[in-house]
């Protein structure tokens, strides 16, 4: 009876521990990270609440290092750019971008400008920018490298190495913001919300920088989950975490990104980021 009931408690455990999965997540470091890592903790625990497991969120210092997460399945959720989320899913198969800020439909770059280059706001694309000294953020950034490269190759038909007098990578927008500012760099692209929000938070001193182009619009931020999401965690899983996404409507989890609201998404959504990456350079056919 004894043997009877200690295996009967070790398959019990086994079971436990077989099915008590955590969902672990993580996200491109676009910002600061403390502010990151704020943001997503409540996210896990909001996730955590509607699905009814265990969620983790998970911080990595670059956007390589997120891919690299997906990749390996050290998480099988992740908070992507548009570039990195295609990254991800091409390493993965199966895996499905299904959910997407509403604003991510027609996302933005914003070039800025130290004051000291006289270069000043226009609609059309800032030819004066050749010469100078140019930012981008993470290699891996579709606002702040992907899209500004495409826009200065398609205007200059040049590399950005032969419009500019030096180009950087600052890591990510925040940083972009502060090397303009200070001056170590007269230009650079950086993802509009960004700006946005740190104007509102008086971190912008809009006697030293500038915007002085808005890109045309493009697809960008979307939640990606691994393919084998159903398997690990049970059938319809994937389905249960679009709808807990798309249904956030707690102000203050949404305004931390920020978004209004999330919305569906799917891999076809993105192909032009596929296409543009090519192009660019970025990514192999």
């Amino acid at each position: 009876m004894k043997t009877f009931a200690f295996f009967w408690l070790s398959f019990l455990s086994f079971s436990f521990f077989a099915f008590a999965q955590t969902l672990s997540f993580t996200a491109i470091p676009d910002q600061d990270t403390s502010r990151l890592q704020q943001r997503f903790g409540k996210v896990a625990n909001y996730l955590s609440n509607q699905l009814g497991v265990s969620v983790k969120y998970i911080p990595v210092k670059s956007y390589s290092a997120s891919v690299n997460a997906f990749k390996n399945d050290q998480v099988q959720l992740a908070w992507f750019g548009g570039l990195s989320g295609v990254q991800a899913r091409r390493g993965v198969p199966g895996s499905q971008a299904i959910a997407q800020g509403e604003e991510d439909q027609k996302f933005v770059t914003y070039f800025i400008a130290h004051a000291s280059t006289g270069l000043q706001a226009s609609d059309t694309f800032p030819e004066g920018i050749a010469g100078k000294t140019f930012t981008f953020g993470s290699k891996g950034s579709t606002s702040g490298r992907l899209m500004p490269e495409f826009f200065v190759r398609q205007h200059f038909k040049k590399s950005p190495r032969d419009v500019f007098k030096r180009v950087g990578f600052s890591g990510d927008h925040s940083k972009t913001i502060a090397l303009v500012q200070a001056g170590s760099y007269q230009v650079g692209a950086l993802n509009y919300k960004v700006w946005e929000r740190e104007l509102s938070e008086g971190k912008i001193d809009t006697k030293k920088i500038h915007v002085i182009w808005k890109t045309p619009t493009y697809v960008d931020y979307n939640w990606t989950v691994r393919g084998d999401a159903d398997q690990k965690f049970g059938k319809g899983f994937i389905s249960k975490l679009q709808n807990a996404l798309t249904q956030m409507n707690d102000s203050e989890l949404l305004n931390s990104f920020p978004r209004k609201r999330f919305i569906k998404a799917d891999n076809s959504m993105y192909e032009p980021i596929l296409k543009t990456a090519v192009d660019v350079g970025i990514i192999e056919k």
